[in-house]
């Protein structure tokens, strides 16, 4: 089996076409995620906060000489990125409790019980006339 034939017999199998689809799927996903936290989540939480920002925050290492940029550890990024996969860690928690909420009361719905079938109807009538034979005196 050749190379190509192998790598089309790869490429279209289920497990990989499926893959790929949730791949995309969890792309334009991110998306959305990223807006619900920077649109909707992130400005009323930085007005509680009071616009609290640590990326500027720097150890400058060695100023900057002439056209040298100078060399600083930029923690301050670090600490803001940490802040803010919690904020988005928390907030994608949140609508998950929601939806398993949703899921369990949708399980919990009592459905209509199912109706007998035609062998359980006909025994339940065998056995109603059986009990009327055997009352009779």
């Amino acid at each position: 089996m050749g190379v190509i034939s192998e790598f089309k017999a790869f490429a279209v199998k289920g497990n990989v076409v499926d893959m790929a689809v949730g791949i995309i799927i969890g792309a334009a996903f991110g998306k959305i995620v990223s807006s619900f936290v920077g649109d909707v989540i992130m400005p009323p939480l930085g007005l509680l906060i009071g616009g609290v920002d640590f990326s500027d925050l720097v150890i400058t290492l060695k100023a900057a000489v002439g056209d040298a940029p100078a060399v600083v550890v930029a923690y301050g990024k670090f600490i803001q990125s940490i802040i803010d996969f919690v904020i988005v860690a928390f907030a994608i928690f949140m609508g998950v409790k929601a939806i398993n909420r949703l899921k369990r009361e949708e399980a919990v719905a009592p459905s209509a019980p199912p109706l007998p079938s035609k062998e359980e109807e006909l025994l339940g009538e065998i056995r109603d006339l059986l009990k009327v034979q055997n009352n009779r005196p």
